[in-house]
């Protein structure tokens, strides 16, 4: 028995696109996630498909994106069915692992994405390492200027309570506290 699963990641997004594919492509029933990201560790629908599966049943896929979000987790989920006796099947990308070119082909689109994103994470780091040589400060700006930290010292320190402060500052206390460390004394 073919089963359909179709995901949308936002509450405006529609799912009737892919429906109407899985029903073409002779899903007899099909299980909609909406609003629900690829990442999300826990998908009702899905869920539910996979409860459905029994050997020989097949789960069908628009696309590759609807089931998982990385290659590992696209791996591992159609590597479980797989195990199970249940064959998947991505109708954009023509890939159907009931056969062994079918499941040749996964491998090989599989190993593809994995240099590609290898490829990303080594010209991210490179990046970062040059941004860093050229002196680029990395990261989220400071909440609280060098002066303001000074002015927030004196304030501390003249008996303003630190929740005022960081208050008047428009900042939490527990930033305020950050950079303010605590001497030995106790007080910032």
């Amino acid at each position: 028995m073919l089963y359909g699963y179709a995901r949308v990641s936002t509450s405006d997004q529609k799912a009737q696109l892919q429906l109407d594919a899985l029903q073409a492509a002779g899903c007899q029933q099909v299980f909609v996630d909406e609003g629900i990201s690829g990442s999300a560790a826990t998908r009702p629908a899905l869920s539910k498909a996979f409860a459905a599966l029994k050997a020989g049943d097949v789960l069908v896929v628009w696309r590759l994106d609807r089931l998982g979000r990385s290659l590992s987790h696209l791996i591992q989920l159609t590597g479980q069915l797989g195990e199970q006796g249940i064959g998947f099947r991505s109708l954009s990308e023509a890939i159907d692992t009931t056969s062994s070119s079918g499941r040749l082909l996964f491998h090989i689109m599989g190993a593809l994405a994995e240099f590609e994103r290898n490829l990303i994470v080594e010209r991210t780091q490179a990046g970062l390492a040059a941004a860093k040589k050229r002196g680029t400060r990395l990261g989220r700006r400071p909440k609280l200027t060098p002066a303001q930290v000074a002015h927030a010292r004196k304030l501390i320190e003249g008996g303003e309570s630190p929740r005022h402060v960081a208050r008047t500052l428009d900042v939490s206390t527990a930033t305020l506290y950050r950079y303010l460390p605590v001497p030995a004394n106790g007080s910032p």
